[in-house]
């Protein structure tokens, strides 16, 4: 039997692999070199490009957008082996992700383990045909870290509940079609008194406002709710117990931000290393920066390593939830680290913010920009105490 486990794989890997080369854009298997090539879909989505769209209907007809989804969600049911080998075969040929959605990497996990079968069915084939563009209500201006103190409250009215509050620091806000909130329906209780809402962002009430970054950029918003009608259909799970969920989508939501690293660079940074100060002998020729570079690019491979034991020991039954707290620090880390030496291969360049030459003071925005990582899904410090208490089971006191 596992002969033919191995013997299927295989047949599976080279079927994919043909699959891939004859169906992927060459144009699709360029890095990411501007956040707007990314395809996030929604209503107010738009194709980059036509091999964009191309890229993107194949994907979806394979079924492929969320392959490890069962079919019935829009996903092609793959297996945790096939899945892997599909990221593998997609990394070896440089594909790009057809579509990126807060809905597959967050929300999705959520509903598959706390939806009912009516919400599922719904809304996850929804999120694979990229026909909804999620974004994340959490954040509070009182209530960022200590999410649990959230204010905005959902009265119940009947057939429906009455939204009123604000939340801040909301990714995409004006871009997106639905908001998967975190709402207070009882004041009795500080943690028992959350619930998990599904609000459509284009509802009576609902307002954003742009937040700038210094990195020049506005990602972020505010989003406000005044007085905005709910339907009861749209509460995941049951009254008063969001915050078993919304500690669930974190977990996701921190191996997603630990993940960030090369999406949006178009050379490595060994490669901008020998363009600026050039190679001795066939090697780098600054000794203290190729140190430096080969130290990162050890940890990173060291790291890939980790998550990828983790996804082993989570098919064999023995994860720990507070793992996406480790990913979440030492990834945002390597990140910083990266923008940091980025900016030391860079010289005079990375200190500069407009011209043409800086390329708008590329180097110097995204290092601004990482700075952000350590804070988005919950602090540095916030992960440290859970590591200590979860992982390494110090003493609280």
């Amino acid at each position: 039997m596992e002969t033919q486990v191995k013997v299927d794989l295989t047949n599976f890997r080279l079927e994919t692999r043909k699959w891939l080369e004859e169906n992927c854009p060459i144009s699709m298997r360029e890095p990411i070199t501007d956040a707007k090539q990314l395809y996030w879909g929604g209503s107010k989505g738009k194709f980059s490009s036509e091999d964009q769209e191309i890229w993107f209907e194949r994907m979806l007809q394979k079924k492929w957008i969320v392959p490890y989804w069962e079919e019935k969600y829009g996903g092609g049911g793959l297996n945790p082996e096939q899945n892997n080998i599909l990221n593998q075969e997609m990394s070896r040929l440089g594909c790009r992700k057809p579509h990126i959605n807060f809905g597959i990497s967050m929300l999705g996990p959520a509903l598959l383990k706390f939806a009912s079968d009516e919400q599922k069915l719904h809304y996850l084939n929804q999120i694979c045909k990229g026909e909804v563009r999620w974004v994340q209500g959490y954040s509070e201006p009182n209530a960022g870290s200590d999410l649990a103190n959230l204010q905005t409250k959902a009265d119940d009215n009947g057939d429906h509940f009455l939204v009123t509050g604000s939340k801040v620091w909301t990714s995409y806000g004006d871009k997106g079609d639905y908001i998967f909130c975190l709402v207070r329906t009882d004041t009795s209780s500080k943690h028992t008194g959350i619930s998990f809402l599904l609000i459509d962002m284009n509802s009576e009430g609902v307002t954003t406002r742009p937040i700038k970054l210094i990195s020049g950029k506005s990602p972020f918003t505010e989003t406000f709710f005044d007085s905005v009608k709910v339907p009861k259909k749209n509460l995941v799970g049951t009254l008063n117990d969001g915050w078993t969920i919304a500690k669930y989508l974190l977990t996701h939501e921190r191996q997603m931000i630990g993940g960030i690293g090369e999406t949006d660079k178009k050379k490595s940074l060994s490669e901008i290393a020998i363009d600026v100060l050039g190679k001795n002998e066939g090697i780098l020729s600054d000794t203290s920066i190729r140190s430096k570079i080969s130290n990162l690019e050890m940890n990173e491979k060291i790291f890939d390593l980790t998550i990828q034991r983790a996804l082993d020991e989570h098919k064999a039954g023995n994860n720990s939830g507070a793992a996406s707290s480790f990913f979440k620090y030492y990834g945002t880390e390597l990140s910083i680290q990266k923008e940091e030496l980025r900016l030391e291969v860079n010289g005079f360049n990375s200190t500069e913010w407009t011209s043409e030459e800086s390329r708008n003071g590329l180097e110097a925005r995204y290092f601004c920009r990482s700075k952000g990582h350590s804070i988005e899904g919950g602090t540095h410090e916030v992960q440290l105490n859970i590591i200590a208490k979860r992982i390494l089971g110090l003493p609280t006191k």
